[in-house]
Protein backbone atom coordinates (compact mmCIF):
# COMPACT_ATOMS: atom_id res chain seq x y z
CA UNK A 1 0.00 0.00 0.00
CA UNK A 2 1.32 3.43 -0.94
CA UNK A 3 1.44 6.36 1.44
CA UNK A 4 -0.53 9.52 0.51
CA UNK A 5 1.91 11.52 2.66
CA UNK A 6 4.17 11.59 -0.42
CA UNK A 7 1.42 13.40 -2.35
CA UNK A 8 0.83 15.83 0.50
CA UNK A 9 4.57 16.54 0.75
CA UNK A 10 4.98 17.26 -2.97
CA UNK A 11 1.94 19.55 -3.05
CA UNK A 12 3.13 21.15 0.21
CA UNK A 13 6.44 22.00 -1.44
CA UNK A 14 4.62 23.50 -4.43
CA UNK A 15 2.59 25.66 -2.07
CA UNK A 16 5.84 26.70 -0.37
CA UNK A 17 6.68 28.46 -3.65
CA UNK A 18 3.28 30.16 -3.52
CA UNK A 19 4.16 31.32 0.00
CA UNK A 20 7.43 32.70 -1.33
CA UNK A 21 5.52 34.67 -3.94
CA UNK A 22 3.09 35.90 -1.29
CA UNK A 23 5.66 37.85 0.72
CA UNK A 24 8.69 38.31 -1.51
CA UNK A 25 7.63 41.77 -2.63
CA UNK A 26 6.76 42.80 0.92
CA UNK A 27 10.27 41.75 1.94
CA UNK A 28 12.01 43.31 -1.06
CA UNK A 29 10.02 46.53 -1.58
CA UNK A 30 11.82 48.68 1.03
CA UNK A 31 15.20 47.81 -0.56
CA UNK A 32 13.82 48.11 -4.10
CA UNK A 33 12.64 51.62 -3.23
CA UNK A 34 16.15 52.52 -2.08
CA UNK A 35 17.83 51.08 -5.20
CA UNK A 36 19.18 54.02 -7.21
CA UNK A 37 19.34 52.01 -10.44
CA UNK A 38 15.65 52.70 -11.06
CA UNK A 39 12.90 55.08 -9.99
CA UNK A 40 10.86 52.69 -7.86
CA UNK A 41 8.29 54.25 -5.52
CA UNK A 42 4.92 53.36 -4.02
CA UNK A 43 3.16 53.58 -7.40
CA UNK A 44 5.67 51.22 -9.06
CA UNK A 45 5.47 48.83 -6.10
CA UNK A 46 1.69 48.73 -6.46
CA UNK A 47 2.05 48.12 -10.22
CA UNK A 48 4.36 45.11 -9.91
CA UNK A 49 2.33 43.68 -7.00
CA UNK A 50 -0.86 44.02 -8.99
CA UNK A 51 0.58 42.55 -12.19
CA UNK A 52 1.57 39.34 -10.42
CA UNK A 53 -1.83 39.06 -8.79
CA UNK A 54 -3.66 39.64 -12.08
CA UNK A 55 -1.57 36.82 -13.54
CA UNK A 56 -2.46 34.59 -10.60
CA UNK A 57 -6.15 35.38 -11.00
CA UNK A 58 -6.13 34.47 -14.69
CA UNK A 59 -3.98 31.43 -14.02
CA UNK A 60 -6.31 30.17 -11.29
CA UNK A 61 -9.37 30.64 -13.50
CA UNK A 62 -7.92 29.09 -16.65
CA UNK A 63 -5.76 26.36 -15.14
CA UNK A 64 -8.50 25.12 -12.82
CA UNK A 65 -10.71 24.33 -15.80
CA UNK A 66 -7.75 22.62 -17.47
CA UNK A 67 -7.29 20.58 -14.30
CA UNK A 68 -10.79 19.10 -14.52
CA UNK A 69 -10.19 18.41 -18.23
CA UNK A 70 -6.58 17.14 -18.33
CA UNK A 71 -5.81 16.02 -14.79
CA UNK A 72 -4.26 17.32 -11.58
CA UNK A 73 -0.76 15.86 -11.98
CA UNK A 74 0.13 17.41 -15.33
CA UNK A 75 -1.25 20.82 -14.41
CA UNK A 76 0.63 20.93 -11.11
CA UNK A 77 3.97 20.26 -12.80
CA UNK A 78 3.26 22.89 -15.47
CA UNK A 79 2.39 25.48 -12.81
CA UNK A 80 5.66 24.94 -10.91
CA UNK A 81 7.76 25.03 -14.09
CA UNK A 82 6.28 28.29 -15.42
CA UNK A 83 6.46 30.08 -12.09
CA UNK A 84 10.09 29.12 -11.50
CA UNK A 85 11.25 30.10 -14.97
CA UNK A 86 9.72 33.58 -14.93
CA UNK A 87 10.67 34.22 -11.28
CA UNK A 88 14.29 33.55 -12.18
CA UNK A 89 14.02 36.27 -14.82
CA UNK A 90 13.07 38.83 -12.13
CA UNK A 91 16.57 38.62 -10.69
CA UNK A 92 18.15 40.03 -13.85
CA UNK A 93 16.25 43.23 -14.58
CA UNK A 94 15.75 46.71 -13.18
CA UNK A 95 13.36 47.67 -15.96
CA UNK A 96 9.98 48.27 -14.33
CA UNK A 97 7.92 47.30 -17.41
CA UNK A 98 9.80 44.04 -17.89
CA UNK A 99 9.67 43.34 -14.17
CA UNK A 100 5.88 43.78 -14.16
CA UNK A 101 5.51 41.52 -17.22
CA UNK A 102 7.60 38.76 -15.65
CA UNK A 103 5.59 39.04 -12.44
CA UNK A 104 2.41 38.65 -14.48
CA UNK A 105 3.72 35.54 -16.28
CA UNK A 106 5.07 33.99 -13.07
CA UNK A 107 1.72 34.62 -11.39
CA UNK A 108 -0.17 33.07 -14.29
CA UNK A 109 1.97 29.96 -14.02
CA UNK A 110 1.60 29.61 -10.27
CA UNK A 111 -2.10 30.50 -10.19
CA UNK A 112 -3.14 26.91 -10.74
CA UNK A 113 -0.93 25.38 -8.05
CA UNK A 114 -3.10 26.23 -5.06
CA UNK A 115 -6.50 24.92 -6.30
CA UNK A 116 -4.90 21.90 -7.95
CA UNK A 117 -2.85 21.01 -4.88
CA UNK A 118 -5.78 21.33 -2.48
CA UNK A 119 -7.98 19.24 -4.80
CA UNK A 120 -5.34 16.50 -4.98
CA UNK A 121 -4.74 16.31 -1.25
CA UNK A 122 -8.47 16.46 -0.47
CA UNK A 123 -9.14 13.58 -2.85
CA UNK A 124 -6.40 11.38 -1.42
CA UNK A 125 -7.37 12.13 2.21
CA UNK A 126 -11.17 12.10 1.80
CA UNK A 127 -13.60 15.02 1.65
CA UNK A 128 -14.63 14.67 5.32
CA UNK A 129 -11.06 15.68 6.13
CA UNK A 130 -11.13 18.62 3.73
CA UNK A 131 -10.59 21.11 6.56
CA UNK A 132 -7.30 19.57 7.67
CA UNK A 133 -6.37 18.67 4.08
CA UNK A 134 -6.42 22.33 3.10
CA UNK A 135 -4.85 23.62 6.31
CA UNK A 136 -2.03 21.06 6.41
CA UNK A 137 -1.22 21.85 2.79
CA UNK A 138 -1.37 25.57 3.38
CA UNK A 139 1.19 25.39 6.16
CA UNK A 140 3.61 25.05 3.24
CA UNK A 141 2.30 28.37 1.97
CA UNK A 142 3.20 30.10 5.21
CA UNK A 143 6.41 28.19 5.88
CA UNK A 144 7.44 29.55 2.47
CA UNK A 145 6.43 33.02 3.63
CA UNK A 146 8.39 32.69 6.88
CA UNK A 147 11.43 31.34 5.03
CA UNK A 148 11.27 34.23 2.56
CA UNK A 149 11.12 36.80 5.36
CA UNK A 150 14.11 35.10 7.01
CA UNK A 151 15.99 34.98 3.69
CA UNK A 152 15.30 38.68 3.29
CA UNK A 153 16.88 39.40 6.66
CA UNK A 154 19.92 37.27 5.80
CA UNK A 155 20.37 37.99 2.08
CA UNK A 156 19.23 41.48 1.12
CA UNK A 157 21.94 43.46 2.85
CA UNK A 158 24.95 41.40 1.64
CA UNK A 159 23.58 40.21 -1.74
CA UNK A 160 20.85 42.65 -2.77
CA UNK A 161 17.15 42.13 -3.37
CA UNK A 162 17.81 40.32 -6.68
CA UNK A 163 19.14 37.31 -4.78
CA UNK A 164 15.69 36.57 -3.35
CA UNK A 165 14.26 35.80 -6.78
CA UNK A 166 17.08 33.40 -7.60
CA UNK A 167 16.38 31.63 -4.30
CA UNK A 168 12.68 31.42 -5.19
CA UNK A 169 13.31 29.73 -8.53
CA UNK A 170 15.91 27.20 -7.35
CA UNK A 171 13.61 24.62 -5.65
CA UNK A 172 12.08 23.63 -9.00
CA UNK A 173 15.34 21.88 -9.92
CA UNK A 174 14.48 19.21 -7.35
CA UNK A 175 10.70 19.49 -7.12
CA UNK A 176 9.84 18.92 -10.79
CA UNK A 177 11.73 15.61 -11.15
CA UNK A 178 10.25 14.42 -7.86
CA UNK A 179 6.73 15.22 -9.09
CA UNK A 180 7.35 13.45 -12.39
CA UNK A 181 8.32 10.19 -10.70
CA UNK A 182 6.25 10.24 -7.50
CA UNK A 183 3.02 12.21 -8.02
CA UNK A 184 0.04 10.05 -9.11
CA UNK A 185 -3.09 11.21 -10.86
CA UNK A 186 -6.25 11.70 -8.82
CA UNK A 187 -8.48 8.60 -9.02
CA UNK A 188 -11.57 10.83 -8.67
CA UNK A 189 -10.47 12.76 -11.74
CA UNK A 190 -9.85 9.49 -13.60
CA UNK A 191 -13.34 8.25 -12.70
CA UNK A 192 -14.91 11.49 -13.90
CA UNK A 193 -12.88 11.19 -17.12
CA UNK A 194 -14.11 7.61 -17.70
CA UNK A 195 -10.74 5.95 -16.98
CA UNK A 196 -12.29 3.56 -14.51
CA UNK A 197 -9.64 0.83 -14.37
CA UNK A 198 -6.81 3.33 -13.79
CA UNK A 199 -8.88 4.99 -11.07
CA UNK A 200 -9.56 1.71 -9.29
CA UNK A 201 -5.90 0.69 -9.45
CA UNK A 202 -4.70 3.95 -7.88
CA UNK A 203 -7.51 3.91 -5.30
CA UNK A 204 -6.49 0.36 -4.33
CA UNK A 205 -2.83 1.40 -4.08
CA UNK A 206 -3.71 4.18 -1.63
CA UNK A 207 -6.70 2.46 0.02
CA UNK A 208 -9.09 5.34 -0.65
CA UNK A 209 -12.78 5.34 -1.45
CA UNK A 210 -14.12 6.31 -4.87
CA UNK A 211 -17.57 7.14 -3.47
CA UNK A 212 -18.82 10.60 -4.46
CA UNK A 213 -21.92 11.36 -2.41
CA UNK A 214 -22.64 14.73 -3.99
CA UNK A 215 -21.83 13.47 -7.48
CA UNK A 216 -24.26 10.58 -7.11
CA UNK A 217 -26.95 12.68 -5.43
CA UNK A 218 -26.89 15.37 -8.12
CA UNK A 219 -25.92 13.21 -11.10
CA UNK A 220 -28.89 14.32 -13.20
CA UNK A 221 -28.04 17.99 -12.61
CA UNK A 222 -24.34 17.47 -13.40
CA UNK A 223 -24.57 15.13 -16.38
CA UNK A 224 -24.04 16.86 -19.73
CA UNK A 225 -23.84 20.25 -18.01
CA UNK A 226 -20.97 22.70 -18.22
CA UNK A 227 -19.05 23.52 -15.06
CA UNK A 228 -20.43 27.05 -14.73
CA UNK A 229 -23.98 25.79 -15.27
CA UNK A 230 -23.50 23.35 -12.40
CA UNK A 231 -21.88 25.87 -10.05
CA UNK A 232 -24.52 28.52 -10.75
CA UNK A 233 -27.39 26.03 -10.84
CA UNK A 234 -30.07 25.67 -8.20
CA UNK A 235 -28.08 23.41 -5.87
CA UNK A 236 -24.73 25.19 -5.77
CA UNK A 237 -25.52 28.83 -6.65
CA UNK A 238 -25.92 30.10 -3.10
CA UNK A 239 -22.63 28.59 -1.98
CA UNK A 240 -20.82 29.65 -5.14
CA UNK A 241 -21.68 33.32 -4.65
CA UNK A 242 -20.89 33.20 -0.93
CA UNK A 243 -17.55 31.49 -1.64
CA UNK A 244 -16.60 34.07 -4.25
CA UNK A 245 -17.45 37.04 -2.02
CA UNK A 246 -15.71 35.57 1.01
CA UNK A 247 -12.62 34.62 -0.98
CA UNK A 248 -12.40 38.20 -2.21
CA UNK A 249 -12.31 39.46 1.37
CA UNK A 250 -10.02 36.69 2.62
CA UNK A 251 -7.35 37.15 -0.02
CA UNK A 252 -7.56 40.93 0.28
CA UNK A 253 -6.48 40.47 3.90
CA UNK A 254 -3.74 37.94 3.11
CA UNK A 255 -2.08 39.91 0.32
CA UNK A 256 -2.69 43.35 1.75
CA UNK A 257 -1.06 42.45 5.06
CA UNK A 258 1.85 40.51 3.58
CA UNK A 259 2.67 43.14 0.97
CA UNK A 260 2.48 46.23 3.14
CA UNK A 261 2.98 45.22 6.80
CA UNK A 262 6.76 46.00 6.75
CA UNK A 263 6.19 49.43 5.21
CA UNK A 264 3.23 50.20 7.51
CA UNK A 265 5.38 49.40 10.53
CA UNK A 266 8.21 51.53 9.16
CA UNK A 267 5.70 54.37 8.91
CA UNK A 268 5.04 53.71 12.60
CA UNK A 269 8.76 54.41 13.24
CA UNK A 270 10.01 50.82 13.58
CA UNK A 271 13.31 50.02 11.84
CA UNK A 272 13.63 47.74 8.80
CA UNK A 273 14.88 44.76 10.82
CA UNK A 274 11.86 44.86 13.14
CA UNK A 275 9.48 45.46 10.23
CA UNK A 276 10.69 42.32 8.41
CA UNK A 277 10.61 40.37 11.68
CA UNK A 278 6.95 41.40 12.13
CA UNK A 279 6.19 39.83 8.76
CA UNK A 280 7.97 36.63 9.77
CA UNK A 281 6.10 36.44 13.10
CA UNK A 282 2.79 37.09 11.31
CA UNK A 283 3.37 34.02 9.13
CA UNK A 284 4.62 31.87 12.02
CA UNK A 285 1.26 32.63 13.62
CA UNK A 286 -0.38 31.57 10.37
CA UNK A 287 1.26 28.12 10.51
CA UNK A 288 0.10 27.61 14.11
CA UNK A 289 -3.39 28.80 13.21
CA UNK A 290 -3.62 26.40 10.28
CA UNK A 291 -2.72 23.40 12.43
CA UNK A 292 -5.28 24.35 15.08
CA UNK A 293 -8.11 25.35 12.74
CA UNK A 294 -7.79 22.24 10.55
CA UNK A 295 -8.36 19.91 13.50
CA UNK A 296 -11.32 21.97 14.67
CA UNK A 297 -12.80 22.12 11.15
CA UNK A 298 -12.69 18.33 10.74
CA UNK A 299 -14.69 17.93 13.95
CA UNK A 300 -17.06 20.89 13.68
CA UNK A 301 -17.07 21.86 9.96
CA UNK A 302 -14.97 24.20 7.81
CA UNK A 303 -17.90 26.61 7.55
CA UNK A 304 -18.45 27.21 11.26
CA UNK A 305 -14.74 27.35 12.00
CA UNK A 306 -14.12 29.86 9.21
CA UNK A 307 -16.87 32.16 10.49
CA UNK A 308 -15.29 32.28 13.96
CA UNK A 309 -11.83 32.82 12.44
CA UNK A 310 -12.98 35.77 10.28
CA UNK A 311 -14.56 37.50 13.29
CA UNK A 312 -11.43 36.97 15.39
CA UNK A 313 -9.33 38.34 12.51
CA UNK A 314 -11.32 41.56 12.55
CA UNK A 315 -10.82 41.97 16.29
CA UNK A 316 -7.05 41.41 16.28
CA UNK A 317 -6.46 43.56 13.19
CA UNK A 318 -8.20 46.46 14.90
CA UNK A 319 -6.08 45.92 18.02
CA UNK A 320 -2.88 46.27 15.96
CA UNK A 321 -3.70 49.97 15.64
CA UNK A 322 -3.03 50.37 19.38
CA UNK A 323 0.52 51.47 20.19
CA UNK A 324 2.13 48.72 22.29
CA UNK A 325 5.57 47.89 23.74
CA UNK A 326 7.69 45.94 21.28
CA UNK A 327 7.30 42.51 22.93
CA UNK A 328 3.53 42.95 23.29
CA UNK A 329 3.33 43.99 19.65
CA UNK A 330 5.11 40.81 18.56
CA UNK A 331 2.58 38.77 20.56
CA UNK A 332 -0.34 40.66 19.02
CA UNK A 333 1.01 40.16 15.48
CA UNK A 334 1.47 36.43 16.19
CA UNK A 335 -2.15 36.15 17.36
CA UNK A 336 -3.34 38.10 14.32
CA UNK A 337 -1.50 35.66 12.05
CA UNK A 338 -3.26 32.70 13.71
CA UNK A 339 -6.65 33.96 12.55
CA UNK A 340 -6.17 36.08 9.41
CA UNK A 341 -4.70 33.45 7.11
CA UNK A 342 -6.61 30.37 8.27
CA UNK A 343 -9.92 32.13 7.64
CA UNK A 344 -9.54 31.93 3.87
CA UNK A 345 -7.95 28.47 3.88
CA UNK A 346 -11.00 27.08 5.68
CA UNK A 347 -13.10 28.41 2.81
CA UNK A 348 -11.07 26.13 0.51
CA UNK A 349 -11.82 23.26 2.90
CA UNK A 350 -15.52 24.08 2.59
CA UNK A 351 -15.21 24.05 -1.20
CA UNK A 352 -13.50 20.66 -1.20
CA UNK A 353 -16.12 19.10 1.07
CA UNK A 354 -19.18 20.51 -0.65
CA UNK A 355 -18.52 19.86 -4.35
CA UNK A 356 -18.51 16.65 -6.40
CA UNK A 357 -15.24 15.45 -7.92
CA UNK A 358 -16.24 16.38 -11.47
CA UNK A 359 -16.28 20.12 -10.66
CA UNK A 360 -14.17 20.26 -7.48
CA UNK A 361 -10.98 21.63 -9.03
CA UNK A 362 -12.93 24.17 -11.08
CA UNK A 363 -14.85 25.30 -7.98
CA UNK A 364 -11.56 25.56 -6.08
CA UNK A 365 -9.94 27.47 -8.93
CA UNK A 366 -12.84 29.89 -9.22
CA UNK A 367 -12.70 30.48 -5.47
CA UNK A 368 -8.99 31.25 -5.76
CA UNK A 369 -9.39 33.14 -9.04
CA UNK A 370 -12.22 35.42 -7.96
CA UNK A 371 -10.46 35.77 -4.63
CA UNK A 372 -7.43 37.09 -6.49
CA UNK A 373 -9.48 40.19 -7.25
CA UNK A 374 -9.33 40.75 -3.51
CA UNK A 375 -5.63 39.90 -3.59
CA UNK A 376 -5.20 42.66 -6.16
CA UNK A 377 -7.27 45.06 -4.10
CA UNK A 378 -5.29 44.42 -0.90
CA UNK A 379 -1.94 45.78 -2.15
CA UNK A 380 -3.79 48.60 -3.94
CA UNK A 381 -5.56 49.57 -0.71
CA UNK A 382 -2.30 49.40 1.24
CA UNK A 383 -0.45 51.34 -1.46
CA UNK A 384 -3.08 54.07 -1.44
CA UNK A 385 -2.90 54.44 2.33
CA UNK A 386 0.93 54.46 2.29
CA UNK A 387 1.02 57.05 -0.50
CA UNK A 388 -1.39 59.29 1.43
CA UNK A 389 0.51 58.88 4.70
CA UNK A 390 -2.47 57.14 6.34
CA UNK A 391 -1.19 53.57 6.56
CA UNK A 392 -0.71 53.69 10.33
CA UNK A 393 -3.10 53.27 12.08
CA UNK A 394 -5.95 53.50 9.54
CA UNK A 395 -4.70 50.56 7.48
CA UNK A 396 -5.39 48.18 10.35
CA UNK A 397 -8.92 49.51 10.81
CA UNK A 398 -9.58 49.14 7.09
CA UNK A 399 -8.38 45.52 7.10
CA UNK A 400 -10.49 44.79 10.20
CA UNK A 401 -13.62 45.90 8.35
CA UNK A 402 -12.68 43.57 5.50
CA UNK A 403 -12.45 40.64 7.94
CA UNK A 404 -15.87 41.43 9.36
CA UNK A 405 -17.38 41.60 5.87
CA UNK A 406 -15.88 38.18 5.12
CA UNK A 407 -17.77 36.70 8.09
CA UNK A 408 -21.04 38.36 7.05
CA UNK A 409 -20.82 37.09 3.45
CA UNK A 410 -19.79 33.55 4.39
CA UNK A 411 -22.69 33.27 6.82
CA UNK A 412 -24.93 32.97 3.72
CA UNK A 413 -23.34 29.62 2.74
CA UNK A 414 -24.72 26.19 3.69
CA UNK A 415 -23.17 22.75 4.17
CA UNK A 416 -24.28 20.24 1.50
CA UNK A 417 -22.09 17.29 2.44
CA UNK A 418 -23.69 14.97 5.02
CA UNK A 419 -21.36 15.08 8.01
CA UNK A 420 -21.32 12.07 10.35
CA UNK A 421 -21.28 12.49 14.13
CA UNK A 422 -17.49 12.14 14.10
CA UNK A 423 -15.15 12.56 11.18
CA UNK A 424 -13.34 9.40 12.17
CA UNK A 425 -16.42 7.32 11.55
CA UNK A 426 -16.81 8.61 8.02
CA UNK A 427 -13.31 7.79 6.81
CA UNK A 428 -12.26 4.38 5.42
CA UNK A 429 -11.12 2.35 8.41
CA UNK A 430 -7.64 1.71 7.11
CA UNK A 431 -7.12 4.93 5.20
CA UNK A 432 -3.80 6.50 6.23
CA UNK A 433 -3.66 10.18 6.99
CA UNK A 434 -1.05 12.48 5.50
Amino acid sequence: MKNPAVITTLCWLALLLDGFDLVVLGVAIPSMMEDTRWDFGAAEATLVSTSGLVGMMLGALVISFLTDKFGRRRVMMMAVALFSLFTLGLAFTTNITLFALLRFLAGAGLGGALPTGISLVTEFRGVTKSGSASTILMTGYHVGAVATALLGILMIEPLGWHSLFIAGAAPALVLLPAMYFLLPESPQYLMAAGRVEEARAIAADYNISLDDELGDKHAAEIENSGTMKVLLGATFRRNTLAIWGTSFMGLLLVYGMNTWLPQIMRDADYNLGNSLAFLMVLNIGAVVGLLISGKIADQVSPRKTSLVWFIASAVFLALLAVKLPLIALYVMIFLTGIFVFSSQVLVYGFVGENHPASVRASAMGLSAGVGRLGAISGPMLGGLLVAQGLAYPWGFFAFAIVGLLGAVIFSASRTLKTRPETTKASAPESAPSA
